[in-house]
């Protein structure tokens, strides 16, 4: 049976929707792109992944957007962008990407018993030191004022979520007591 879908899981897709739209994308050049495939030893014309060497589908933030439901202050460049398959992409979420790639998740590298691991982790170790990355402070940057407005509208957002949810839960009720 199908389980009853809650707003609230909605929750994270919400934040994050926050969080991306304020984040800069700086697109990368041709050139840009190369040299960092080329530190990851990935062929352009067979796009792999860098965590595990499967055909990548997606490019994965290395360092995470979103943490905590607020934004870690790393941005979409391509210093902060490697090939991952989805398996990956999904596993590793916003964690530690070395730490992920060691543990012992069951789609993590090390889950998976893929005999590389270490080759991979010094890759992308080398990739983390090409073009060094710093986190943004947004808040420092745009104020204190604006920074907690936006936030206090991503608060009003989910609680409109939980209010709608009670409402969806009542009626949910009535229509299964109607229908028996």
């Amino acid at each position: 049976m199908p389980s009853v879908q809650s707003m609230m899981a909605r929750k994270s897709s919400i934040t994050n929707a926050f969080v991306n739209a304020i984040i800069p994308v700086i697109p990368p050049t041709a050139e840009d792109v190369d040299e960092a495939l080329l530190i990851l030893e990935i062929s352009p014309w067979d796009l792999r992944c860098a965590y595990c060497g499967d055909t990548a589908t997606e490019w994965d933030h290395l360092r995470p957007l979103v943490r905590s439901r607020r934004p870690t202050g790393y941005v979409s460049e391509i210093a902060n962008l490697v090939p991952s398959c989805g398996k990956c992409n999904q596993s590793k979420g916003n964690r530690d990407w070395e730490a992920w790639m060691r543990s012992n998740a069951p789609l993590s590298p090390t889950g998976r018993q893929l005999p590389d691991v270490e080759q991979r982790i010094a890759r992308l170790k080398r990739f983390e030191g090409w073009r060094p990355v710093s986190p943004i402070d947004f808040e420092k940057l745009l104020g204190p004022g604006a920074w907690q407005e936006y936030w206090q509208h991503c608060d009003r957002v989910i609680d409109c979520l939980r209010e709608s949810q009670a409402v969806a839960d009542a009626l949910r009720r009535r229509i299964a007591e109607q229908h028996r």
